[in-house]
């Protein structure tokens, strides 16, 4: 597990990246969520986690310390554990009710002529993320609305 960290924080990046964010998706996907709350705590918590272990060591003196760089770690943690939550998830197989919206889904782009990857056997999240991407950026409105 502990040899797998680096490769789910790089897939979980990736995966962030291409995870389309529209609002269609929100309700039915949590990735949407965890993205926005991830990025977000990318740009507060380092910030915060300093302001924090400065402020308890000013006002509960140096022999605070311990508890302080605790504190500090565990706020910088927080956006590594969304970009490993998003890694893991990226890695994981469709589940059967999105493995089959999944395949609708590539059989009506296949139809409009969409320059699609083949389905593999056991599809992944990540694939699905690329192919509703592609789904949102090639097609127009009036599709995308009936697939969701």
């Amino acid at each position: 597990m502990l040899t797998q960290l680096p490769s789910y924080l790089k897939n979980g990046q990736e995966y962030m990246r291409i995870w389309p964010m529209q609002k269609q998706l929100y309700a039915l996907f949590p990735e949407c969520r965890i993205i926005t709350a991830t990025k977000l705590a990318i740009k507060i918590m380092p910030p915060l986690a300093i302001l924090i272990v400065a402020m308890q060591i000013q006002v509960l003196g140096k022999g605070a310390l311990p508890q302080a760089i605790a504190m500090g770690a565990f706020f910088v943690s927080m956006p590594l554990q969304g970009m490993l939550w998003l890694g893991h998830r990226s890695e994981q197989e469709l589940p059967p009710h999105i493995l089959s919206w999944y395949k609708e889904i590539h059989a009506k782009m296949r139809a409009e002529g969409c320059e699609l990857r083949r389905i593999t056997q056991k599809p992944k999240f990540k694939e699905l993320a690329i192919l509703l991407r592609t789904a949102f950026k090639e097609l127009d409105k009036a599709f995308t609305k009936h697939l969701f």
